[in-house]
């Protein structure tokens, strides 16, 4: 991927009232990316339409109409779908028919934080080289076409009903969810008005947590990446499960009747080993930090394996290359790409929920088989300069580490995308031997070549 001034891996990023994410520069982008939309607006609609959906960051509202003027002055129309799941909107965008999808927001991280990012008209990422014509259009200055030419904006009233029939359609026809209790957190997200309906409609009875946003606490405390209100609640309640997304609903945990928490790699193996017994699977993508025991229990499934980088866009692209369903990280992004084109907490948590049913089984016992690796994981400073890569003393030390692990363990080494670290990993059966590789690694002086 070219490097870019704007579009980061998932979208364009940042603080509230930053360089990027302010009203003027949401104009700008609304803009920017309608005229491009428009240039490249071929099929469908006589007009290019775009749909915006947002998490519910207080936020949301300043950024959706900016970006709504942007486009209406570069002619093109708008469908506003109000607070709805990142994976609602590649939904509605390739049922609508539409030229491309927006989401504001920031996932997973806090509300002073927000982002803006897109999807194609097929409801996948869109196109790295689209994207940066966006970004050179940023350049140019902003405009307006003629009264008569103005892109319409309206409400999609039933935005919400419709993900939630999507959803469930995803689950067999011949299954439901009847006796089983169910906690939903939605970490005061977008899928706080969804995720609930979409579990209670299949049958379950549901109790609702982390569905009462007011625009400042999404994800805070609540959530995929905060589970212990969840875990607390699957007690208090002899709760069956416990489902955990995030503040956009695209990453999903579980949690089982004893409070245990199931992480992605793990889940991705419930719903791959589950598949796999009605139907050939080729292979699954994961990523570099995709545990070690998954990979070797894919071996003894007779499963392909691949890694990507870390993230999910490029755990998609793999996937496509490669031809694969399956694919995930551990932090829960996970596609069934024969259910959906992007990344879908909900639907993700009913694949392993089909798996459930199907089998007759309670979680604990569908993961019996997979024996999770113990991961030691140390950052360190990495001096400017510094080529890890040719680092003589690194390399030497990696080769002894792997050479003491052989087959029963992995190292991985890499820098931080954000600061001048290291991340040095090492997993292997044994905590203790982990533990004592990883030292041997943190012990090589790295403040010179």
């Amino acid at each position: 991927m070219s490097q870019r001034k704007y579009f980061g891996t998932d979208g364009i990023r940042g603080v509230v009232g930053g360089e990027t994410i302010n009203p003027e520069f949401a104009l700008r982008l609304g803009y920017a990316a309608g005229r491009v939309l428009a240039r490249h607006h071929t099929h469908g609609r006589d007009r290019p339409t775009v749909v915006i959906g947002k998490d519910t960051r207080i936020s949301g509202y300043m950024l959706e109409s900016a970006l709504e003027a942007g486009l209406s002055a570069a002619g093109v129309d708008v469908l506003l779908a109000g607070p709805v799941p990142t994976p609602a909107v590649a939904y509605l965008t390739r049922a609508l028919r539409l030229t491309a999808g927006i989401v504001i927001s920031a996932s997973h991280n806090p509300y002073y934080d927000n982002g803006i990012k897109f999807f194609s008209a097929q409801g996948m990422k869109l196109a790295d080289e689209i994207e940066t014509e966006i970004e050179a259009a940023l350049d140019e200055p902003l405009g307006c076409v003629a009264s008569d030419a103005l892109g319409r904006a309206r409400r999609i009233d039933d935005a919400a009903g419709r993900y939630i029939e999507f959803c469930k359609s995803t689950f067999p026809n011949e299954l439901d969810l009847s006796g089983m209790k169910i906690v939903v957190d939605a970490a005061h997200g977008a899928a706080y008005h969804i995720a609930p309906h979409v579990f209670r409609e299949l049958g379950a009875e549901v109790i609702a947590i982390g569905c009462q946003p007011d625009g400042f606490n999404i994800n805070e405390g609540v959530g995929a990446l905060h589970p212990d209100n969840l875990v607390q609640t699957v007690k208090a309640h002899g709760a069956d499960l416990g489902v955990a997304l995030d503040g956009d609903a695209d990453r999903l945990q579980m949690v089982d009747q004893h409070g245990r928490v199931y992480n992605g790699d793990e889940l991705l193996y419930v719903i791959v080993s589950g598949r796999a017994q009605s139907v050939p699977v080729s292979g699954v993508v994961g990523t570099l930090m995709t545990n070690f025991g998954f990979e070797k229990r894919m071996q003894a499934m007779g499963i392909g394996f691949e890694r990507a980088n870390v993230g999910d866009r490029y755990v998609l692209e793999l996937m496509r290359q490669k031809g694969r369903l399956y694919g995930g990280e551990s932090s829960g992004h996970l596609l069934c790409l024969d259910c959906h084109t992007t990344g879908d907490g909900i639907i993700a948590a009913l694949q392993v929920l089909t798996a459930l049913r199907r089998s007759g089984m309670i979680l604990p016992d569908l993961v019996a088989d997979l024996k999770m690796y113990p991961q030691k994981m140390v950052n360190v400073p990495l001096a400017p300069g510094v080529r890890w890569q040719d680092h003589e003393g690194l390399m030497r030390a990696r080769q002894a580490v792997e050479a003491r692990l052989g087959a029963s363990g992995r190292v991985l080494i890499r820098a931080s995308g954000t600061e001048p670290k290291l991340r040095l990993m090492v997993e292997a059966e044994d905590a203790d031997l982990a533990e004592q590789c990883v030292r041997e690694l943190v012990a090589v002086n790295l403040t010179k070549q």
